[in-house]
C-alpha cells in the first residue's frame, strides 16, 4: 500500500487520488474515520474531495445564496422549544417523518421531538401537513393533511404567495429591509411577467389542493405567527432547489424570520439535532490539517467523476473539469448503500488503478476494492462520543479487544506513514489512547471559562459522561440582509 501510495502521489500528484469518505462508521469523535483518512492524505500532500452530501445536495447549495452560510443556518434552526412555546401555526412541506429524528451522526441521548410537537398542539399550536404522505408527520402534531400531488409544492407555495401578495398581507416593511428582489417576484406571481397569474385556481391543476383551501391556508398565515418548513425530500428531484428557495421567500413575506417560532427552517425531523438548542461549548475535534488541492466534486457525482476523467461539468455557477482518478482511499461509509445508480457505480469502480478500502464487514464496497484493511467496529475503540446539538459528552470504553487482524483506522494509517517517513507528521508522537486527553482539553477550558462543571479527563472517563451547556434559546436564525435574489 505504501509503495502504491508513493507511486500515484509521484507519478501523477494528488490530484490522482480520491478520499473518499461518508463518515458514518464511528460515533466517537477521534476515531472518525472521515476525519482520520483525510488527516492522513493532507499529511501525504492532498486529495480530490467530496462536498455536500446526498441528503442536502441542491439545499446546501442553493441557501448559501438565500440566507447565508449552510453550517450557521443549519445549526441556528427554529428550535423544537421555540415551536413549543411559540408557532401558532406550522405549515411544513414534506412533512417531518421524525423517524429520521432518532439517529444522528455521533448520537443522539435526548429524544425530544415526539413531545415538542405534542405540547405546541395541547397549547394550541395548528399543524399543516403538505405531503403525499400521511405519516410524514406524526399523531402527537394532531395535524391536517393537504395530499398533494408530489413533486408540484412549489406550484403551491405561489399560489400562496399570490394570494397574500394580492390581499395585501405581506409585510412591506419587511421586505424592504432584509430582501432583495421582491419587486420582481411579486411581477412574476401576478403575473406581470409572463401573463400567467399563479392564482390558486392555477396552482389548484397542478397540485391537487382546492382553491379554496389555499386561499383559505394563505390568509391564516398571515394573521398567525406562523412557520414553514421545508423537508430533505422536496429538494431530492429535478430543480430541487426550487421549493427550498420558495418556502423562504414565503416565510419573508410574511415578515417573521428572526421571530420565536415563526419565519422559515429546513430539515427539522431529518436528524436528530436539528432544531435542539445549541452547545455553549466547541466539541473535541481531530484536526484535519489543511488540503492543498482545490479539486472537488460534489459527493453524489463520483460515477460520473470516474467513468469521464477529464469531462467538463457545472457546479454552483461555476464550470469545473473531472479530475483523472488512480487510486480511491475509502475509509468510513459504502458507496454502495447510498448511490443512485449502483450498476453505474460498479462501472466506475473498474476505472481507477488502485481502491484501498477500510471496513468492519464484507460490504459491496470491500467486494470492488483492490486492497481491504479489516478496520476495527465502535465496540473495539476506546473513544469520546459528541454530537454537534446535543448535550451528552460520553466516554466510550472498549468493550471487546480487536477482533482477528482489526485494527482501528488511526494504526493502519500510523503504520503506512511510518513506510512513507511520514508517522510523526501524522501521529504527532501519541497513540489513539494519548489522543482523547488532547481533544477533551480544549471542550474542558471552554467549561471553565464558562464557569461550568470541568472534571479532568481521568475523572471524566471514570464517571462515563458529563452533560454539556447549552447556548440560551433565541428560537431560531436572527434576521439577514440579502434574503432573496
Amino acid at each position: 500500500m505504501a509503495g502504491e501510495l508513493k507511486r500515484v502521489y509521484q507519478d501523477f500528484g494528488p490530484q490522482a487520488v480520491f478520499g473518499g469518505s461518508y463518515g458514518w462508521s464511528s460515533a466517537g469523535r477521534f476515531h472518525h474515520a472521515q476525519s482520520q483518512v483525510h488527516r492522513f492524505l493532507n499529511v501525504l500532500g492532498g486529495y480530490v474531495k467530496s462536498v455536500n452530501t446526498y441528503s442536502a445536495g441542491a439545499s446546501m447549495v442553493i441557501l448559501p445564496h438565500v440566507l447565508g452560510g449552510w453550517d450557521h443556518f443549519e445549526r441556528k434552526s427554529v428550535t423544537w422549544d421555540a415551536i413549543e412555546r411559540s408557532s401558532d401555526l406550522v405549515v411544513a412541506f414534506g412533512g417531518m417523518a421524525i423517524k429520521n429524528a432518532d439517529v444522528h451522526g455521533g448520537g443522539n441521548s435526548a429524544h425530544i421531538v415526539r413531545d415538542k410537537l405534542k405540547g405546541a398542539s395541547q397549547r394550541g399550536a395548528r399543524f399543516i401537513l403538505v405531503s403525499p404522505l400521511k405519516d410524514d408527520l406524526p399523531p402527537e402534531a394532531n395535524g391536517e393533511w393537504l395530499s398533494i400531488v408530489p413533486g408540484t409544492d412549489v406550484s403551491l407555495m405561489l399560489a400562496l404567495a399570490y394570494v397574500i401578495a394580492r390581499d395585501g398581507l405581506h409585510d412591506r416593511a419587511f421586505l424592504d429591509r432584509y430582501t432583495v428582489g421582491y419587486d420582481r417576484f411579486e411581477d412574476y406571481i401576478l403575473g406581470r411577467t409572463d401573463g400567467i397569474e399563479k392564482t390558486p385556481e392555477w396552482a389548484s391543476a397542478i397540485c391537487g389542493v382546492s382553491a379554496s383551501t389555499i386561499r383559505d391556508l394563505a390568509r391564516e398565515m398571515a394573521g398567525k405567527r406562523t412557520l414553514v418548513t421545508v423537508s430533505h425530500s422536496l429538494q431530492r428531484a429535478d430543480h430541487g432547489e426550487q421549493p427550498v428557495w420558495m418556502g423562504v421567500v414565503l416565510a419573508a413575506m410574511l415578515g417573521q424570520i428572526g421571530l420565536d417560532g415563526g419565519g422559515y427552517s429546513y430539515s427539522l425531523g431529518a436528524l436528530g439535532n436539528v432544531g435542539k438548542t445549541q452547545l455553549a461549548v466547541p466539541l473535541p475535534t481531530l484536526n484535519q490539517f489543511k488540503n492543498p488541492i482545490s479539486d472537488f466534486i460534489p459527493v453524489a457525482r463520483i460515477a460520473d467523476m470516474l467513468l469521464n476523467p477529464g469531462s467538463p461539468f457545472d457546479y454552483n455557477g461555476r464550470n469545473m473539469t473531472y479530475p483523472d482518478i488512480r487510486l480511491v482511499y475509502w475509509a468510513g461509509g459504502n458507496p454502495f448503500h447510498h448511490h443512485q445508480d449502483i450498476n453505474r457505480l460498479r462501472d466506475a469502480f473498474r476505472q481507477p488503478e488502485t481502491i484501498i478500502v477500510h471496513e468492519t464487514a464484507w460490504t459491496s464496497s470491500a467486494r470492488h476494492a483492490d486492497i481491504v484493511l479489516p478496520a476495527t467496529t465502535t465496540l473495539e475503540r476506546n473513544d469520546i462520543g459528541a454530537s454537534v446539538g446535543d448535550p451528552l459528552l460520553v466516554a466510550m470504553h472498549r468493550l471487546i479487544e480487536p477482533v482477528g487482524e482489526a485494527r482501528d483506522d488511526y494504526d493502519i494509517f500510523a503504520e503506512i506513514a511510518e513506510r512513507l517517513g511520514r508517522r510523526d507528521a501524522f501521529t504527532e508522537g501519541l497513540t489513539s489512547m494519548e489522543w482523547l486527553p488532547v481533544l477533551y482539553e480544549d471542550t474542558r477550558k471552554a467549561l471553565v471559562a464558562g464557569g461550568h462543571d470541568a472534571p479532568d479527563f481521568e475523572s471524566f472517563w471514570q464517571r462515563g459522561e458529563i452533560r454539556l451547556p447549552k447556548r440560551p434559546d433565541d428560537g431560531g436564525p436572527a434576521r439577514a440582509s440579502a434574503m432573496i435574489r
